[in-house]
């Protein structure tokens, strides 16, 4: 496993902000899935790859903890770990969102797990399913 989680760096743009003029609740999330979606990519597990291969990611249960406000201009980095049970059909997604000045933002965590898209039913062992797939399994938790 990687000695340190999987980040990107994001700029928050204006029209992501809400009245009060910081992140709207809901672009948290879509930062936690750009992120997710940007561990699978370097690991080598492309989108089109993952639906080539006959599944697809799916969320089961999402927490946010809003820690501090972030505003427009701001940086922030956006973790993304994985944690398995071996056994089970799903992971665990750690992220943490990280302003550029080291102050924490947000946690976000996250059930998620692969969808066999022609039997709609969760795939059996998604660590054997990514391992297959990744060019880099350490970024995905898979050593």
């Amino acid at each position: 496993m990687t000695s340190e989680p999987f980040r990107v760096r994001v700029t928050v743009r204006g029209y992501e902000l809400d009245t009060q003029g910081h992140l709207n609740q809901a672009v948290y999330l879509q930062y936690a899935e750009h992120a997710r979606w940007e561990v699978l990519r370097a690991a080598g597990v492309g989108q089109d790859a993952l639906i080539a291969s006959g599944a697809g990611p799916v969320v089961l249960e999402t927490t946010v903890r809003y820690l501090r406000e972030l505003r427009g201009g701001d940086e922030v980095d956006v973790s993304c770990a994985f944690e398995y049970t071996p056994g089970r059909k799903t992971f665990r997604l750690v992220q943490h969102l990280v302003r550029a000045d080291g102050t924490a933002a947000a946690e976000v965590t996250a059930v998620g797990g692969l969808l066999d898209l022609h039997t709609r039913r969760l795939v059996a062992d998604p660590q054997a399913h990514l391992r297959k797939l990744a060019t880099d399994p350490d970024l995905l938790g898979l050593s």
